[in-house]
């Protein structure tokens, strides 16, 4: 069993910072780690995205699980793949694309782990027709910190598995999983942009869903007034592709080097960056059909682009407000926009009624706001707090997998089924955000 050095770690947000005594890679799924030889606590880590400190163990040890990248076993009539826990959703898209299949639910990036995309319970742009990640999952293998190896599924430990998804990656050692994929015609997108002018048409927007595979909306968080919520309403379709293929596997076309001086990024930039994309769509409405990587993962386009907000990081601040509040989202934006924070790229979108299998799964049906929010210290965390007064009062949550300051409050209100969840927990795996919102 091999550790590499300790050292200070980051999330994607880059704040906070936690000090790791060790690494761990998990190279076989035959050979777990031994738990006894660990110092501490554990947690399980891939790739790093989550954007809070879910994937942190401050004082702790990290299972390094990115070396269990093989793919098992794939039935191409069913549609049933079987792959390692660290496994990339990228390598999956590789291997099933061509072949006409596609993973059911995809995020904002394809360098998601499948145990953390399990863990996280991740959810998409097609949400209000697939439901989450988890609801795709056939069966999975859990070990614990007490050497028991668990096949877990909805009808084999069930309520473990429905623990582990969702679960923060608490619950054990995820080795390998199941997931059912979907038939696709190609490797496009046929894809619909409509500029729309403020949150009432977006509402009306949102009402068609239904009748559409995927969607979404950048919204301009800076905008007031009338026109408060104005942004780009995303809809599309998969399709078939006549031009070169997709290569999710291949390495960003642009990167980052370094980090930008603090304050680069500021309300300012933000402002006229928003207004320049929005009237970039003057047409109102275009129609194209695009490749599935443009639309899923524009982002991933610019390797290391969290180094744009500096040293200091970003905190993404991810909430959804029941059915029936469009008032309190209304509220939500105009507090936003009128804060004086620098609130960059903002997401907007309806959750469907599907009901997510995790005991801590984040969808629920409403409407979901993403905001990024570069950190300007004690001011934005005010802001953030104020926030989830609004969104706590209205009976919504906020998303664990992008949090790094929510109250113990605020997590049991959001997650009222959070103590049937903590009998679930190994007793040898933690992270600093389940110690900040309940251990602690």
């Amino acid at each position: 069993m091999g550790v590499h050095r300790a050292g200070v770690g980051l999330s994607w947000g880059r704040y906070p910072r936690a000090a790791h005594v060790g690494v761990i890679p998990v190279i076989w799924r035959d050979e777990p780690p031994v738990f006894g030889q660990v110092r501490g606590t554990v947690l399980p880590y891939a790739y790093g995205r989550s954007y809070g400190d879910s994937c942190l163990n401050d004082g702790g040890t990290l299972l390094d699980v990115a070396p269990l990248d093989r793919l098992m076993a794939f039935d191409e009539a069913a549609g049933l793949l079987r792959c390692e826990a660290g496994v990339s959703l990228a390598a999956i898209l590789a291997l099933t694309v061509p072949r006409g299949w596609f993973l059911p639910v995809l995020p904002g990036t394809r360098w998601v782990s499948v145990g953390g995309a399990i863990a996280n319970d991740i959810h998409g742009k097609n949400h209000h027709r697939t439901g989450t990640f988890g609801a795709h999952v056939a069966r999975l293998e859990l070990v614990r910190s007490s050497g028991e190896r668990l096949l877990c599924a909805p009808d084999s430990n069930p309520e473990l598995f429905q623990a582990t998804i969702g679960g923060l990656g608490l619950t054990g050692l995820i080795l390998w999983a199941e997931i059912r994929l979907v038939r696709v015609p190609g490797a496009g997108i046929a894809l619909e942009r409509i500029r729309y002018r403020g949150l009432d048409e977006f509402f009306a927007l949102a009402a068609e869903d239904a009748n559409h595979e995927y969607t979404v909306a950048w919204v301009d968080c800076l905008a007031r007034d009338r026109r408060l919520g104005r942004g780009i309403y995303l809809r599309g379709e998969h399709s078939a592709w006549k031009g070169r293929p997709p290569t999710p596997l291949r390495q960003a076309r642009m990167r980052v080097p370094v980090e930008l001086p603090a304050g680069v990024l500021n309300r300012g930039t933000f402002a006229v960056f928003n207004a320049l994309y929005y009237h970039r769509h003057l047409a109102g409405t275009t129609r194209a059909t695009v490749p599935y990587d443009s639309f899923f993962f524009p982002l991933d386009g610019v390797a290391g682009w969290n180094r744009l907000y500096g040293a200091s990081g970003f905190l993404q601040y991810q909430c959804v407000v029941p059915e029936g509040c469009d008032g309190v989202m209304r509220a939500l934006l105009d507090r936003v926009s009128r804060s004086g924070e620098a609130a960059g790229l903002g997401v907007l979108k309806r959750f469907g009624g599907l009901a997510s299998p995790g005991l801590l799964s984040f969808p629920r049906p409403g409407s979901t706001l993403a905001v990024d929010f570069a950190f300007r210290g004690q001011s934005t965390l005010a802001l953030l707090e104020t926030l989830d007064v609004m969104v706590r009062e209205a009976g919504g949550a906020v998303y664990p997998a992008k949090d790094a300051r929510m109250s113990p409050d605020s997590f049991r209100a959001y997650y009222p089924r959070w103590e049937a969840f903590r009998a679930h927990i190994d007793p040898r795996f933690s992270s600093s955000f389940w110690r900040r919102v309940v251990a602690g």
